[in-house]
């Protein structure tokens, strides 16, 4: 299977999909070319099934149409009003401030918190659901105190959310169709 691969530091060997459906695998410098391939070999699976996504991401985009800047536009200005009131909602709840709260029109970001409490937003979410918009805000002001993937920052969002993996799973799966409709 052809792929692209970045070596680095790194201390494991990972896969990502990139836009086009092709593979670019990261993999630490001293890593033999044989175990990297034999890695991609025995993840095919997590491969076909994650292209497969991909593409019914892709039709269901085309189907539901592309967005205009002014869709985009109006997109924003709504995410101004409710993103901001969900984030004052919770934030109390978490036990956390916040900087500057910024909408932004991103293809590959639901959200972003910065080391300085700054978060940002993208306004597709105004696409989603509201308690996926509600797991989005959670989960970015739980990074105010776990700024990683750690099993404390999960055990807190469930702390909020005890559902959130439902959320996430909707996000993983109809995630990328929303973002399709990007031009």
């Amino acid at each position: 299977m052809e792929y692209k691969l970045i070596r680095s530091k790194r201390k494991t060997i990972s896969l990502e999909l990139l836009p086009d459906a092709s593979l670019l695998v990261r993999a630490p410098f001293y890593a033999p070319k044989r175990d990297i391939d034999e890695f991609v070999e025995s993840k095919q699976r997590w491969i076909y099934r994650h292209r497969k996504r991909m593409s019914e991401n892709a039709e269901r985009a085309v189907e539901e149409g592309h967005l205009t800047n002014s869709d985009i536009n109006n997109l924003a200005d709504k995410a101004l009003k409710d993103i901001p009131e969900r984030v004052r909602n919770y934030a109390p709840l978490i036990g956390v401030t916040y900087g500057r709260i910024t909408i932004r029109n991103q293809k590959m970001r639901w959200g972003s918190c910065s080391a300085k409490g700054n978060l940002n937003f993208n306004c597709l979410l105004m696409l989603c659901p509201e308690e996926i918009r509600d797991y989005v805000v959670v989960h970015e002001l739980c990074h105010r105190i776990e700024m990683n993937h750690s099993k404390r920052f999960w055990a807190l969002v469930e702390s909020v959310l005890p559902d959130y993996k439902e959320r996430r799973k909707w996000l993983k799966e109809n995630g990328g169709s929303v973002m399709g409709r990007m031009l």
